[in-house]
């Protein structure tokens, strides 16, 4: 990954191990698309969903996908409503993330 200050400008969502100012322009083929592909000892079928943030990646096989998303809602839900427990016990103002 290069570029990061204009990725961050832009609000470009991108998930990178490491940065390389390594140009590759023009030294790139491409072979195939919607093939599997590796990434890091993960298969990623064309149509997988794919979720990252700071804590790290999940793929999501697609068909699979729905009711996984169902499965993280409720989580999320519960989640808030923990921490907006623990924000009122402890006398804190209540911000987006327990709304």
């Amino acid at each position: 990954m290069r570029d990061t200050d204009e990725l961050i400008l832009q609000k470009i969502p991108v998930w990178s191990r490491f940065i390389s100012q390594a140009m590759v322009q023009g030294r790139l083929r491409y072979d195939a698309k919607d093939i599997p592909v590796s990434v890091g000892g993960v298969v990623v079928h064309p149509g997988d969903v794919v979720v990252a943030d700071g804590d790290g990646v999940i793929v999501v096989p697609r068909k699979m996908a729905y009711e996984v998303a169902k499965y993280a809602r409720r989580e999320l839900n519960n989640d808030k409503i923990q921490r907006r427990k623990l924000y009122e016990a402890m006398g804190w103002e209540l911000d987006d993330t327990v709304k």
